[in-house]
């Protein structure tokens, strides 16, 4: 009788596990998806249109930041790497947010998009999110609020299974498999 209360209440927790990995999966996998959309549309504009890239949008984006309020020690790396090379840093962040909005979407190297996601978040808050000199502390969570929302979800991407999902990483990895036997 021990045994089977024992074999039963093991089963039954087994099954609450199973189930609770599913919905863990689903939902990690609903939020992957939810970002990737959002960075596809973010990039949609900067790479089929020619405004971001050639035509001094992005110039424009990175003089505000000047402006409005870069971390100090921010400032000559914006003014002196980001500006003269504007162009180039245009293109690696349009494409760059396309690649992360694709690879999240579909669930292919979700890892290594997540990286990029998190550099491209710290450099967007180290940009643009001062909030001055001499304020209080939570006005720099505050003013980076916009990007360490996405921040957070690209490292539960790094720590968590997010291609576990509707990911098509399972499937390249099994073609490959074959091709290679």
């Amino acid at each position: 009788m021990y045994r089977k209360c024992t074999a039963y209440f093991f089963t039954q927790v087994q099954k609450k596990m199973q189930t609770a990995h599913a919905r863990n999966a689903t939902a990690i996998a609903l939020l992957r998806i939810f970002v990737g959309i959002f960075f596809l549309v973010l990039a949609e504009y900067k790479v089929f249109g020619t405004g971001f890239t050639l035509h001094g949008e992005f110039e424009e984006s990175i003089r505000g930041f000047l402006q409005q309020g870069a971390f100090p020690w921010m400032v000559p790396i914006l003014r002196n790497l980001i500006l003269p090379h504007a162009r180039i840093c245009a293109f690696l962040t349009a494409y760059g947010e396309l690649l992360i909005g694709l690879g999240l979407i579909f669930g292919v190297l979700t890892r290594v998009a997540s990286v990029f996601g998190i550099v491209l978040m710290l450099l967007l808050w180290l940009s643009a999110g001062y909030p001055g000199p001499h304020v209080e502390l939570w006005r720099y969570f505050g003013a980076s609020l916009e990007w360490s929302v996405f921040a957070g979800c690209f490292a539960a991407f790094l720590v968590g299974e997010a291609e576990a999902r509707w990911s098509v990483a399972p499937r390249i990895r099994a073609w490959t498999v074959r091709r290679a036997a």
